[in-house]
């Protein structure tokens, strides 16, 4: 029930969605005034919401920093992959599609192949309701299998539906090793989340973010004035994270 409940609470607070529903509610109210307030407060959240400068400002705020490579100081025993990466509804079921954070797995890929990890643990079932039979971590480690990695050095975690659920399943899977020899690494914009949850059962890492949305601070006309769709989709990764991170504290998940 709680899984269905945050996926409602989820979508009915993205800023499209709200912005949608103030032009219809303004359809059926009778009063002029409040017709046009609830226009203009549609028109100005869309403005504000597609921005392309307030948008990336907020999100590099958000993220977790890049960590350069020659920057690792240390070998890590396991690189755990947070999934959510992968994609259900595309087409025939004989490959792996990837979305947009398909660095989650060619990343990790470089780490191990760099030896920084010495094996990978993907985590992840499906976090769809829609397609509950999905299991992204085997379709993760197939791929992973493809590029080169030996089934010896992928572990599977394919049962977990969300991040906190994820966090427990790692902890409990690998058992006598310490948080000291694990790196975790998952998209930046989802990084404060994960270490959170992973912290909250004394489950410390380090982390390597990727996956990046944010890009280099600009004051070109087109970051600052034209509005962009992209600006918008990445608002609703970033308010997912918040209302995941508010719902995560109220249960006592991070």
């Amino acid at each position: 029930m709680f899984f269905i409940l945050s996926k409602i609470l989820l979508y009915a607070v993205m800023p499209l969605v709200v912005i949608c529903g103030l032009l219809i509610v303004s359809f059926f109210l009778k009063k002029e005034s409040l017709k046009k307030k609830c226009r203009f407060t549609a028109l100005a959240m869309l403005l504000f919401f597609t921005n392309d400068f307030i948008n990336n400002e907020v999100m590099r705020l958000w993220e977790i920093p890049v960590t350069k490579i020659q920057d690792i100081k240390k070998t890590y025993t396991y690189g755990i992959i947070l999934a959510g990466v992968t994609r259900y509804d595309t087409g025939p079921p004989d490959r792996v599609y990837f979305n947009c954070g398909a660095d989650r797995v060619t990343h990790t890929l470089q780490l191990y192949k760099l030896g920084i990890i010495k094996k990978i643990l993907v985590s992840g079932g499906s976090g769809r309701v829609t397609a509950p039979e999905q299991n992204e971590a085997l379709e993760i480690a197939s791929v992973l299998q493809l590029m080169g990695v030996p089934v010896q050095d992928i572990v599977i975690e394919g049962k977990s539906r969300n991040t906190h659920e994820s966090a427990v399943a790692v902890k409990r899977l690998l058992g006598n090793t310490t948080p000291e020899e694990c790196i975790l690494i998952t998209s930046a914009f989802h990084m404060r989340r994960s270490l959170a949850c992973f912290e909250k059962i004394g489950w410390k890492t380090d982390c390597f973010s990727v996956d990046f949305l944010s890009h280099h601070r600009q004051f070109t006309l087109d970051v600052l004035i034209v509005p962009s769709v992209e600006s918008l989709m990445r608002w609703h990764t970033l308010v997912k994270e918040w209302v995941g991170m508010a719902v995560y504290k109220l249960m006592g998940y991070s």
